[in-house]
This record gives structure tokens, C-alpha cells and sequence, in this order.
């Protein structure tokens, strides 16, 4: 009996699998690169702008300490602008903030910053009563009060963010902004966007990627 076709049969069988095991090989790397593309263009996406450096500023907080710009240096941040006598957005902005607080609340190294615009009021000892009566954390939060000429051309030429006066009050932006270790903003948020706080922790996750989760520390 000639086996001779037999053996033709099984080796056209080992051949064509052969040739399927290059495909299937071949089709896995292909996937796999994509993947790995795929995962680089998340992290592409993931990475804040430069939007503009944080100029130098010596403030006082509502316990009567300067607090400056160096003293943030290695620190993520979110600022916002907003006075206690407001009887516009500044309650919702305060009460957003306190949302923030209590969502980073196992980022301690993510700190929050609330400048007054309205100084000749809004004194140490009247921001520190805001402060309890809004259950801000002052390990972490700080309300800042300055000169008024300072905060001024700090939250329009620093900050970029409007501000006038009506009535005899002020009338200021609404801008939550995400500060770098660096003391550069990398995001601007408006209090009237719905995803608002879902964007900031993005935006400050992306920033403890980035910085390498920067390690916790006292003020």
C-alpha cells in the first residue's frame, strides 16, 4: 500500500496550519500595537494645557498667616474668587468647593484657595467665621485677604478673570482654576457647567499623574 498520499495529505494540513498560525500571530500583534496606541492616546488626551504662570503674591489667610505663592510650590490647587456678604454665585461657589473638599478627601495634597474681592470687609477674622459656618478643612482651605489694589491686579492681571464694582459690591467671574505644582493654571472651569466637579477631579487627577502624585504635606 503506498502511503505516499497520505503523507501529501497531512503535510498540505501542517503546511495551511502553518500559515494560519503566522495569521492568527500576526492579527494579535496588530491588535495589541493598536491597544498600546490606544492607551498612549488616552494619556495624550488626559494632558492639561499651559494656560499662563500664577504671578507672585504674599495674602493673608483667615488666621492671620501670609500665605504665598512659594508656599504652593509643589502643591496642585483650586482657586476661586468670591466675598461674604455675596448674595449672588458665591454661596453656590463656596458650596462647590466644599463638594471638591469632601471628594479629594484622600488627596490632602490638592489644596483649595478662596481670594476675597472685597478686602476692606471681608477681614482675617470675617473669612475665619465664613469659613467654620461653610465646614471649610484649614488644613487644607484657605480664604485669602489682601490689600485691595493687590487682589485686584491679582484677579484680573494674574488670574485673567473680570472684575468691577456695582451697587457699591463687587462683581467678579465665576472661575474655579486648577493650579500645577509649578504655579501654572491648567484648567479653568465655569460654575455654570453641570459636569463641573467631575471635570476639576479629572483635571487634578491628570495633575497628580503628571507630578507623580506629589507627596503630602503641612502648609
Amino acid at each position: 500500500m503506498n502511503d505516499h498520499p497520505q503523507k501529501d495529505i497531512v503535510g498540505d494540513r501542517m503546511h495551511r496550519l502553518g500559515w494560519a498560525g503566522a495569521f492568527l500571530a500576526f492579527v494579535l500583534a496588530v491588535l495589541m500595537g493598536y491597544s498600546m496606541w490606544r492607551g498612549s492616546e488616552r494619556r495624550d488626551v488626559g494632558q492639561l494645557p499651559v494656560i499662563r504662570a500664577v504671578p507672585d503674591f504674599a495674602l493673608t489667610d483667615q488666621d492671620g498667616k501670609t500665605l504665598t505663592k512659594d508656599d504652593l510650590r509643589g502643591k496642585i490647587w483650586i482657586a476661586d474668587f468670591i466675598f461674604t456678604r455675596c448674595q449672588g454665585p458665591c454661596p453656590l461657589m463656596t458650596a462647590r468647593m466644599l463638594e471638591m473638599q469632601r471628594a479629594l478627601v484622600k488627596a490632602p495634597e490638592i489644596k483649595l484657595v478662596s481670594v476675597t474681592v472685597d478686602p476692606e470687609h471681608d477681614t482675617p477674622e470675617v473669612l475665619k467665621a465664613y469659613a467654620a459656618a461653610n465646614k471649610a478643612d484649614p488644613e487644607r482651605w484657605k480664604f485669602l485677604n489682601g490689600e485691595k489694589a493687590v487682589i485686584e491686579k491679582l484677579v484680573t492681571e494674574g488670574f485673567m478673570q473680570h472684575l468691577a464694582e456695582e451697587n457699591g459690591e463687587p462683581v467678579h467671574g465665576t472661575m474655579f482654576l486648577v493650579i500645577d505644582g509649578n504655579g501654572m493654571v491648567r484648567s479653568a472651569r465655569m460654575l455654570e457647567d453641570p459636569e463641573l466637579i467631575p471635570k476639576i477631579l479629572t483635571d487634578t487627577g491628570n495633575l497628580l499623574r503628571e507630578q507623580g502624585a506629589a507627596k503630602t504635606s503641612a502648609w
